[in-house]
């Protein structure tokens, strides 16, 4: 019988980064294949636009009390309607996911799923990483609580914790203490991206995009965000902008508000003028930035996977990475993309590298990014093992 499927996450927001971006492309493969059926409960407000952008269900708990609007308890995603809702159906469904920690939703599952007969999974999605202990310290403080009485119970009472990769599951173990739990790597991935290879694409990117025109570019795809490493590629790409006439295209949502303290830094640097920010890309935009961009940069800080990284080797397209993007080590033994240190100077090192790589060399590159995609990050095997996992349980 076909397993039914509820899903616990904050926000289907395609803003809010990449939980909600794993479980479409999840979802999307067990469309495709009958293998399973979802349904998503998440606290977004009711009337948010983009509920109707998803293809399946999504029951939006968005807290309407005032208690709920307070300006600390939204940013948590609080909601007074989410465990009386999840209590009256969780026994609806074979299987629960929760996606991420540290907002109310995934607090609510832990009220409601501990001790349940309905077998549960937690997809972390990299927010375990020790690189959130040193970059907010007193958050970590506050962390551990919330571990001890919140999300620590919620992982030890899983019948598995998952991970996207074997890095990402090792350094999972040293942040916070108690509450042991049983962790297994499923791996991610994508679907196979459209392969219209025609002009729709890149007309949809040059509407998009008018100023872009015709010039060679590397593009950045992601939140402009300080953990993406924003100020550490306007910097380096500023010390590189003499090697070549190529343009830096800063694609994605301004989710903290960044974008013009980096314009101004662009502008105090001198390339400001090769810096294009065209906001987040959807569609045959995006995939028309991915496939036209000569590689894409992500010289992050932490990154648990990097559905981006995967979105552009699925197109051929050469990936400049840091060795905090956890599947660092495919990328560099796949040779489809090159690695560095998320410093300046390894983010200098990249944009130096490729600039310096012969028409050939770059050539052969595009090759590997697509097999790498081929052998490590098509969605297809991926989504197939988690459901053997969840049947396992049931």
């Amino acid at each position: 019988m076909t397993p039914r499927l509820l899903h616990v996450i904050a926000s289907t927001d395609p803003a809010s980064g990449g939980p909600i971006e794993a479980l479409r492309q999840l979802d999307h493969r067990w469309t495709q294949d009958g293998s399973a059926v979802s349904e998503v409960v998440s606290t977004d407000p009711a009337d948010a636009r983009y509920l109707t952008r998803h293809p399946f269900p999504v029951h939006a708990m968005g807290g309407t009390s005032t208690l709920s609007r307070l300006p600390g308890l939204q940013r948590y995603g609080y909601s007074e309607r989410l465990v009386p809702w999840l209590r009256a159906h969780v026994a609806d469904y074979d299987a629960v996911i929760v996606h991420g920690l540290w907002n109310y939703a995934s607090l609510a599952a832990s009220r409601v799923l501990v001790g349940a007969s309905t077998p549960y999974f937690v997809f972390t999605h990299g927010m375990l990483d020790p690189w959130f202990r040193k970059r907010y310290p007193l958050k970590h403080v506050a962390k551990q609580l919330f571990w001890t009485f919140g999300e620590g119970r919620l992982l030890a009472g899983a019948d598995a914790v998952l991970f996207t990769c074997a890095e990402e599951q090792k350094l999972a173990r040293k942040p916070f203490l108690g509450h042991p739990y049983k962790g297994l790597v499923v791996g991610l991935g994508i679907s196979a991206p459209p392969d219209e290879i025609d002009e729709r694409q890149a007309r949809a990117l040059a509407e998009a995009v008018p100023e872009l025109g015709p010039a060679p570019y590397i593009l950045f795809f992601g939140r402009i965000h300080p953990k993406k490493g924003c100020d550490l590629l306007i910097e380096a790409f500023a010390r590189t902008a003499a090697q070549s006439d190529v343009r830096l295209v800063m694609a994605g949502p301004d989710s903290e508000g960044w974008a013009e303290t980096l314009k101004q830094r662009a502008d105090a640097l001198g390339v400001a003028d090769r810096v294009v920010w065209p906001g987040p890309l959807y569609d045959d935009a995006k995939w028309g930035a991915l496939r036209g961009a000569q590689a894409m940069i992500l010289p992050s800080h932490q990154e648990n996977f990097g559905i981006a990284v995967a979105e552009a080797l699925a197109v051929g397209t050469p990936v400049l990475i840091s060795d905090k993007v956890n599947i660092w080590r495919e990328i560099e033994e796949s040779g489809g993309g090159l690695v560095e240190t998320d410093t300046l100077g390894g983010t200098e090192a990249l944009l130096s590298r490729w600039l310096s790589l012969s028409d050939d060399a770059r050539r052969t590159m595009r090759f590997k990014a697509l097999v790498a995609f081929q052998r490590h990050f098509d969605i297809r095997e991926t989504a197939a093992s988690l459901v053997r996992v969840i049947e396992a349980t049931s």
